[in-house]
């Protein structure tokens, strides 16, 4: 399975929840997308139905194939602690993920596309792997050449988010991830417990 770049609109209705942010969409039509629209009659779905459209549906928040997710979940798993808690406390410390809540990128595709082509420096060196996981104290700034990209100034431009696991300098530009957020502190929507439940069986 190839990573989906169709319409973000469709999923946000899919899902009823508007996981990539503001979706005028979703508001018209707060209803799954399909021929028959809001009219089709939907039988009641199962547990394991809800469980894994909980899965797909942090799959598409954050960007993750089948393969990654499973192995963020195995490696959470044997972890101490909440199983649930610290898979999203994983996702929350990829690269991608941690660019776009810095505001380098307005979304999390557009800070996946940044770190794969090298725009993006960890400790003063060039790393290329979204999926890179950072650790307390990690550094993460911007590739000297590419500051004067439109598509970050631009962004960095109207960032307003602040996240308390992450510090960011305006003069250098650059961030510090501090440490693991808790699962107060993360804003997506998402029931892990139900993803726990799914993998567990």
């Amino acid at each position: 399975m190839a990573r989906y770049t169709g319409p973000k609109s469709k999923i946000a209705r899919k899902f009823k929840d508007p996981i990539f942010g503001p979706d005028k969409a979703l508001d018209r039509k707060p209803y799954p997308p399909g021929q028959h629209g809001n009219g089709r009659r939907r039988r009641k779905e199962s547990e394991y139905g809800i469980q894994l459209q909980e899965k797909q549906k942090a799959k598409y928040t954050y960007g993750i194939l089948e393969k990654q997710f499973r192995n963020t979940f195995k490696k959470a798993s044997k972890k101490k602690g909440i199983t649930g808690e610290i898979l999203l406390q994983l996702i929350e410390a990829r690269l991608d993920n941690v660019v776009y809540r810095l505001g380098i990128s307005p979304t999390r595709r557009g800070a996946r596309q940044l770190v794969s082509h090298r725009h993006i420096i960890v400790n003063g060196n060039v790393v290329n792997i979204p999926s890179y996981e950072l650790r307390s104290g990690d550094v993460v700034g911007i590739r000297e050449k590419s500051k004067s990209l439109e598509a970050i100034t631009d962004s960095l431009t109207g960032r307003t988010d602040r996240y308390s696991w992450l510090e960011w300098d305006d003069e250098k530009l650059e961030g510090k991830f501090l440490n693991f957020p808790t699962r107060e502190e993360i804003p997506e929507n998402i029931r892990e417990q139900l993803i726990v439940e799914l993998y567990s069986k």
